[in-house]
């Protein structure tokens, strides 16, 4: 798309706001202000409270509908920036860094001159990808892009092939989470420089990992915040998320509004070559427009990615099948969606809490099967926490569609109370439970540190002590939030011991790197299973018809996957329960004819912590039974007979 200027002619842009560098020299700005009658742009200076050595009016004639434009041959990478307005000086909308913070100025940025070297990059099928969901602020304590990068190559090793990194928009204060973000475009100077996350990328792709990136787009921080001075009609006039203001995609002057944030996506596709995108909450994105705004955004993803294949995933409480669905089947497109059906499952299963939204479970063998194949639970039935439908049909998805967890950041910090999965199980069930994970046909993500068993938290922190009103509102909102939760914490009746604006808070979620040492059975487990995931050409690599899975035991399933005459079958099995022989009639258990079953892995070896059981990998299976020791987890190989 051209946009005129009447100082330097027509400008190809790739995305229709912020500010684009020329191939002539010079900066291309352009952003929506209907509020304003003029806008300039203050350009140079230096620091937070920088001055400016020129200002350029940004003209309206050309463009209309409350759009500015106007070109600047005097700018340059580097530069810092402010919009002048008629109620005063702001960032840009679509800055693509702010060095000094949301407050402070924007800083032109030229995304074309990093070199890459990641041509010959191409991500895996996206069907059979282990995700491993990371948080740049602590996953190391220098909590930095440069210091993560390092760590990279023990990502690989274990066998990781997509890194999903949590928000990282600009938001105020020194730490948080990122769900806070404000300024859409620029990733937090607290992690680094631009080109630091464009380095860190590179490096993924060059270990032969993908990177995707979780992004909010159902609301924005309370502080920093500056798009009502550009326009008003930027938040909805009706409608209001459980965190505050929502924006509007299908009210008066929403169209501009649509136009900011899927630009903002094809932005992070095209500039930072990420693999995909996660999108945050998205029942609370609110749009009854003809064509919703997930599938319009999902498109301008994928258009931006050219020939890369990207993967478009979306937290959705509501589950809704018709996300996943293909476009021309009546979809939205994306990729896929997280199930906490098979979290929530699997924890009542291994811990009996059935109190809240876990009173919807009853963690059986059947339950867990059921949401392995079928990705969701819940398809439209009455939930029991809501007493609302909830769901609808997704029979039609591929297994692959599901992101499924046994951790995750808003599932350790919360009914968890920042406690780890291995705090909460004895370490045979939770052996049995990562391979149930790792080796089912959905697509399986880990949370930083879970891969040894960190013994450090994750809860939730922030940094607003420049406005004690807001940061005490926050902590009480996160009390009240937690307090349902209080009775499952052993050491901890009612009151929430991190408070989020503690320092301490933060440092507390840092991992330990070395502990991948000292727990190197519980990581050994991973990479094991993960590389077992990998190589199998059966294991994880299902389309629906391909699998089938049985009750057989009180609580142990059986998963086989079905090969052909080269391959032979696989049968997983998993025990959440007591001994048992493996001796009951369905014929899921049955070797294909002419093949018998062999011992291809087993959770109860030394070198994960268990004891043994009496089996010897590649020995093969008796026919009068199989010992299936309590909280244990085997895969057979079939073997043909000679």
């Amino acid at each position: 798309m051209k946009y005129a200027n009447k100082e330097s002619g027509h400008h190809f842009r790739r995305l229709p706001v912020g500010a684009e560098v020329m191939p002539g020299g010079g900066f291309h700005f352009r952003v929506w202000a209907p509020r304003s009658t003029t806008v300039k742009v203050l350009l140079g200076g230096e620091g937070a409270e920088a001055g400016y050595e020129w200002m350029v009016d940004l003209s309206a004639e050309e463009e209309g509908e409350g759009y500015f434009s106007g070109m600047a041959p005097m700018a340059e990478a580097g530069m810092l920036y402010r919009l002048r307005l008629d109620g005063g000086c702001f960032p840009d909308p679509a800055s693509r860094f702010q060095p000094f913070g949301p407050h402070g100025p924007s800083q032109l940025v030229d995304p074309a001159a990093f070199e890459w070297a990641d041509q010959d990059f191409s991500a895996k099928s996206l069907k059979g990808d282990v995700i491993y969901e990371m948080h740049i602020g602590t996953y190391t304590v220098e909590g930095t892009w440069n210091a993560a990068m390092l760590r990279l190559p023990e990502l690989a090793e274990l066998g990781v092939s997509m890194i999903e990194v949590m928000p990282v928009a600009e938001f105020p204060g020194l730490r948080g989470w990122g769900y806070d973000g404000v300024n859409l475009f620029a990733p937090t100077r607290l992690y680094g420089t631009p080109d630091d996350f464009r380095e860190f990328v590179d490096e993924a792709h060059r270990l032969g990992m993908g990177v995707m990136l979780d992004v909010v787009y159902n609301h924005l921080g309370p502080d920093g915040n500056y798009l009502p001075q550009y326009s008003e009609d930027y938040f909805h006039k009706a409608q209001v998320s459980d965190w505050g203001d929502t924006l509007n995609f299908d009210d008066q002057g929403s169209g501009p509004v649509r136009e900011l944030f899927c630009s903002n996506a094809a932005h992070w596709i095209s500039e930072y070559h990420l693999d995909g995108l996660r999108l945050d909450a998205v029942h609370q994105i609110f749009d009854e427009s003809d064509e919703h705004l997930l599938k319009e955004l999902t498109h301008a993803a994928k258009f931006a990615a050219g020939d890369r294949k990207i993967l478009v995933v979306a937290e959705n409480e509501h589950q809704q099948g018709h996300l996943a669905r293909a476009v021309d089947r009546g979809g939205f497109g994306l990729d896929g969606s997280w199930s906490d059906d098979f979290h929530h499952s699997t924890m009542v299963s291994l811990t009996g809490r059935n109190d809240l939204f876990f009173a919807d479970y009853d963690g059986s063998a059947q339950e867990l099967i059921s949401v392995s194949k079928w990705g969701f639970l819940y398809q439209g039935q009455c939930s029991r926490w809501s007493g609302q439908p909830r769901g609808t049909t997704s029979l039609d998805l591929e297994p692959w569609n599901f992101v499924v967890f046994l951790q995750n950041h808003d599932q350790v910090a919360n009914p968890a109370w920042g406690r780890r999965l291995h705090g909460l199980v004895t370490p045979g069930a939770l052996r049995a439970v990562t391979a149930w994970l790792l080796l089912g046909p959905n697509m399986p993500m880990l949370f930083q540190g879970q891969e040894f068993a960190s013994s450090s938290p994750f809860v939730y922190f922030s940094d607003l002590n420049h406005d004690p009103a807001l940061a005490q509102a926050i902590t009480l909102g996160r009390e009240k939030l937690l307090h349902p939760f209080a009775r499952f914490a052993e050491e901890h009746a009612r009151s929430y011991p991190f408070q989020p604006q503690e320092h301490d808070t933060f440092l507390a979620c840092k991992l330990n790197h070395e502990e991948r040492h000292e727990h190197a059975t519980t990581y050994r487990l991973h990479r094991d299973l993960i590389h077992l995931r990998n190589a199998d050409p059966l294991i994880g690599k299902c389309q629906r018809c391909s699998f089938d899975a049985a009750v057989i035991g009180p609580k142990a399933m059986a998963l086989r996957y079905f090969g052909d005459d080269v391959t032979g079958d696989r049968l997983v099995l998993v025990n959440l329960g007591n001994d048992s022989i493996l001796s009951a009639p369905d014929p899921l258990l049955a070797p294909p004819a002419g093949w018998q079953w062999k011992i291809g892995w087993s959770s109860e070896t030394p070198d994960y912590g268990g004891g043994n059981g009496g089996l010897v990998i590649g020995d093969f299976v008796p026919t009068t039974g199989l010992p299936l020791e309590a909280e244990s987890a085997l895969v057979l190989v079939a073997q043909r007979l000679s």
